[in-house]
């Protein structure tokens, strides 16, 4: 007999997570729950097409809002997991049902402090006898649990670097920038809190700053990161006065940020309201709206790369491992390069739920509660590959003077 999941959200990581869930999850059936029941079964429809037509799990779309307790807590009673690919901001609203409805839930997450309202809801997740998983998505999500399984293949860790990006795989102006997923949540990660660790303290930051150049291999070549908020999740706190070091920022294609340190500069993603004409507005709600489809080129592909640093040492010598993947639209399924490393790697957890692989209760950390080593494997089940290096120091040694 398969597991039963619930997918709030039938947006694109949401299909893709559906997709994964159906392949991988030993599935009997799989839910597509929206706001618009014609949205959900449009994605129904669209996986029915992709998917096998043996072996295939029941596939079934209703609508709910999450917004709605009474009828949230019903959908979601008696399934096996929940996986949350709303907005962010829902996600507390997510929390109270899955514990009302004992159901173990995970969701792409994106924002600290929706986790740390998460997070107030640990006791009660525990009475429920469940897991809640924040932040499993790309960034937050596997890049912090490629962190942890770099971590656990060194001997002793110091600093941890991520840079990571959606990127077109040609860009296109005014940004070089391929609109992947939500615009309003892209913002909020470029001017959001931005936590780090520094000299094993948990740091708050400015985002949209310490712009550096980064090089990675053809087709990419030079690429440029910042600080962004959002990705490092729970980590400079589970890591504070364990490692030195732990840091996240975003790649784009160089040039990038100067066209958005300068829409910046002129107020144009302002949050505060103006008046304009008699009518209140926002800034960056104005720009999301007419610049969103201007950058959104459906017919071009996309990539995701994805880079982790650890420094430490191994075999009792200085070492530094790095972690690349590098990701690309699938034709075969039409599911983006974001889609399948967002909803693929929220899939993976979600299974692990259903399987009963996770041990912990309460409102847990990702990077605590997910085993690194099995969640790699499911990745290159999935044909992801990760890429590992390792690269040893010479020793320095003092000469006498």
């Amino acid at each position: 007999m398969g597991y039963r999941y619930l997918i709030l959200g039938a947006g694109r990581q949401g299909t893709a997570c559906a997709y994964d869930l159906a392949l991988f999850g030993e599935a009997d059936r799989v839910i597509l729950a929206d706001a618009h029941l014609d949205f959900a079964q449009k994605s129904v429809d669209r996986l029915r097409r992709l998917l096998p037509s043996s072996n295939t799990p029941r596939l079934e779309a209703v609508a709910v809002s999450v917004q709605n307790h009474s009828e949230l807590v019903k959908v979601l009673r008696g399934a096996a997991a929940v996986m949350s690919a709303v907005p962010y901001y829902f996600n507390p609203l997510v929390a109270r049902a899955a514990i009302d409805a004992a159901v173990p839930m995970c969701d792409l997450g994106g924002d600290i402090e929706a986790v740390h309202e998460e997070q107030r809801l640990s006791e009660a997740a525990k009475a429920a006898g469940i897991a809640i998983i924040p932040d499993c998505g790309l960034a937050p999500g596997m890049n912090n649990l490629l962190a942890v399984y770099g971590l656990e293949r060194l001997d002793e860790t110091v600093s941890v670097q991520i840079r990571c990006g959606g990127l077109p795989q040609i860009p296109r102006p005014p940004l070089g920038y391929l609109l992947v997923f939500n615009m309003e949540g892209m913002l909020n990660n470029y001017f959001g809190k931005a936590y780090v660790l520094r000299n094993s303290k948990v740091t708050q930051i400015e985002t949209f700053s310490e712009l550096e150049e980064i090089r990675f291999p053809k087709p990419l070549g030079a690429c440029e990161a910042f600080v962004t908020a959002g990705a490092t999740s729970t980590c400079p706190w589970t890591f504070e006065g364990r490692l030195q070091s732990y840091d996240y920022k975003t790649v784009r294609y160089t040039g990038h940020y100067e066209k958005i340190k300068l829409l910046r500069d002129l107020g144009l993603l302002e949050s505060r309201p103006v008046s304009v004409k008699g009518t209140s507005v926002a800034p960056r709600d104005l720009f999301v709206k007419v610049v969103g489809d201007r950058i959104a080129f459906p017919e071009d592909r996309d990539l995701v790369v994805l880079r982790v640093i650890c420094r430490g040492r191994k075999n009792r010598r200085p070492a530094e491992l790095t972690l690349d993947m590098l990701e690309y639209y699938d034709p075969a399924t039409g599911f983006s390069a974001m889609e399948r490393t967002t909803g693929f790697s929220t899939g993976i957890v979600a299974a692990m739920l259903a399987r009963g692989e996770i041990r912990d209760k309460g409102v847990v950390p990702l990077e605590t509660a997910v085993p690194a080593g099995p969640f790699v494997k499911e990745l290159h089940r999935r044909g992801m590959a990760v890429r590992e290096k390792i690269v040893y120091r010479k020793k320095r040694h003092k000469t006498k003077e």
